[in-house]
């Protein structure tokens, strides 16, 4: 028994006598950052004004020129949000 005590303070004093080896690691993380897009204002819809008595002419026109309005408007919308991917 007293063999076997000696033989494990012999094993575990060969383990403290060494230096433990020191390793820089480095390590990827993704960092959030602000994104700094510019603010985009909300037209004025060109169908906002259009009243009952207007002639159908009227209406079609400010709504075609409102679909324009539209797509432009998202265009920015989606360039803003692409800039910030």
């Amino acid at each position: 028994m007293k063999w076997l005590l000696a033989g494990a303070v012999v094993l575990l004093a060969g383990c403290a006598a060494r230096e433990p080896e020191v390793r820089t690691v480095r390590v990827e993380v993704p960092v959030q950052v602000p994104c700094r897009a510019p603010n985009i204002s909300v037209p004025a819809w060109a169908a906002a004004g259009l009243r009952k008595d207007d002639s159908l002419e009227t209406k079609v026109r400010a709504l075609l020129a409102e679909r324009r309005q539209r797509i432009g408007f998202e265009r920015q919308l989606m360039a803003a949000v692409g800039s910030c991917q």
